[in-house]
């Protein structure tokens, strides 16, 4: 609390200060008498009032005070140094706070006196400064969006300065294929508020009804798979449950869906619906049971078609083996040394052995073409080897060209070159051994070689031994 007074307080209250007329100046203590000799807290005397300056002054009078001067363009400065100069009792270069104060408002009075236009340049860059600052934030702001980006069913939003759609994904590294959507496009420009949203596609290995291929799909489940895919679960084999998860690396998948199916056996016919994965299984289904060697119209272990009608055969019947003989080749070959028109048999030829096994069965009552099932060869055959000559014969034999040959031949033989004799000895048109026929220089066997050459050994032979080779037919050479 201020007082336009000073007063003492001695133990019974206060007392009014009184000035001593004559004292100049206040006496330094002693060093044990901090306020004077003989004086204590209360009891010290004040300086005269012709001797103190007072400087003090209200908060509200200097803040008057101040208004009434030119305030300086940066906000704070003056209020800030006039708030602290009544408070300041010391000098500055040795003169009293009070003048310092006197010159320092003064001063403050001639800045505030500055012209108009030298405060409009000083405060223009500034201005301009702010007014930049403020344009960038607000397009800074106004580039930035929010957006809900949801990818494969994980939604979140996030704050984005991107363009589009594509600058979005590439800004939170989300990476998307030819298999893979996007809605809306990559190209799509963005806004705030906008959704995006990717699913990423994921590999099916299908098969569907027994054949495999392998398609794509952006379900998560199988059951979404199938309905993406067209494909009717209702009633279907399926190979993975409908709500088990598809991971990015895919997943195998056997569906087989409910067909209609035709089994006609035993006279009657049948008509079920299946989604069996074989004829047999189908056959089964329908109460029919194969025995044996029954089989069915289209091969048991195919897959069954939707309206396919499967007939089943009961077949019955035996095995048979049969034995049958493998023809033998014959190779011919030319001799020189033979006259022209002679065979000779080098080695005889062998037919070979073949053992086959039919089956003769019986198929719905009705018997079937026997059917062979195996074949082995027992003996293989062995080819005939014949020398063919090739030698010219001769033209004549002198004193035996006129002779009879024809009327003996008839006698020996009936005229047959290749006749042979009962015991097997003799053998062509005019029954020779093999001895002499070789003598004669004949080959092989007389009854192989041509007749012509035949006639030509006979008529050699005559010339050596006369008719003696044949006693009983040789008269017929003069007759």
């Amino acid at each position: 609390m201020s007082k336009s007074h000073y007063e003492t307080f001695g133990t019974d209250g206060p007392q009014e200060r009184r000035e001593q007329p004559g004292a100049s100046s206040h006496q330094p203590p002693g060093p044990h008498e901090p306020y004077g000799p003989g004086m204590s807290l209360h009891t010290a005397e004040t300086l005269p009032s012709g001797l103190y300056r007072d400087t003090y002054r209200p908060a509200y009078e200097a803040q008057a005070y101040l208004v009434q001067e030119p305030a300086p363009p940066r906000r704070g400065v003056g209020v800030t140094r006039a708030a602290a100069a009544p408070d300041e009792a010391e000098t500055h270069d040795g003169e009293p706070a009070a003048e310092a104060s006197g010159r320092g408002a003064r001063r403050r009075r001639a800045r505030g006196m500055e012209r108009p236009e030298s405060a409009v340049r000083r405060l223009l860059p500034q201005a301009l400064v702010v007014a930049f600052l403020a344009g960038g934030t607000t397009a800074f702001v106004a580039q930035d969006k929010a957006v809900e980006l949801t990818v494969d069913g994980h939604q979140r939003t996030l704050h984005t300065f991107a363009d589009d759609v594509r600058g979005l994904l590439a800004e939170e590294g989300v990476r998307v294929g030819a298999h893979d959507m996007v809605a809306p496009a990559p190209g799509t420009a963005l806004a705030g508020g906008d959704e995006v949203a990717v699913r990423h596609g994921r590999p099916v290995r299908l098969t569907l009804d027994g054949r495999r291929r392998e398609v794509w799909t952006t379900a998560h489940t199988v059951e979404g798979a199938l309905n993406e895919l067209g494909v009717r679960a209702e009633g279907a084999y399926l190979s993975a449950s409908g709500s088990r998860p598809i991971g990015r690396t895919g997943l195998d998948l056997a569906v087989r869906t409910e067909r209609t199916v035709t089994v006609m056996a035993d006279g009657r016919s049948r008509t079920i619906r299946t989604n069996a994965a074989t004829v047999r299984e189908a056959v089964e289904e329908a109460g029919i049971t194969l025995h044996g060697q029954d089989t069915t119209s289209v091969p048991p272990d195919s897959f069954p078609r939707d309206g396919q009608t499967v007939t089943v055969l009961r077949i019955s019947g035996t095995r048979e083996v049969r034995e049958e003989a493998i023809p033998f080749k014959v190779e011919r070959v030319k001799d020189p040394t033979l006259f022209r028109g002679a065979e000779v048999v080098v080695q005889s030829g062998r037919p070979g052995l073949r053992r086959d096994t039919y089956l003769l069965r019986t198929v719905n009552g009705v018997r079937d073409k026997p059917r062979r099932v195996t074949s082995e060869v027992v003996r293989g055959p062995r080819k005939q080897i014949v020398k063919v000559g090739t030698k010219a014969l001769p033209r004549t034999v002198s004193s035996a060209d006129g002779l009879n040959w024809h009327g003996l031949a008839a006698c020996e033989s009936g005229g047959r070159p290749h006749a042979v004799d009962s015991s097997g000895t003799y053998g062509g048109l005019y029954q020779f051994d093999t001895r002499t026929w070789r003598s004669l220089g004949g080959s092989g066997r007389p009854q192989d070689a041509p007749a012509a050459e035949q006639t030509f050994r006979a008529k050699k032979l005559y010339k050596r031994r006369g008719t003696t080779p044949w006693p009983h037919c040789g008269v017929r050479l003069h007759g």
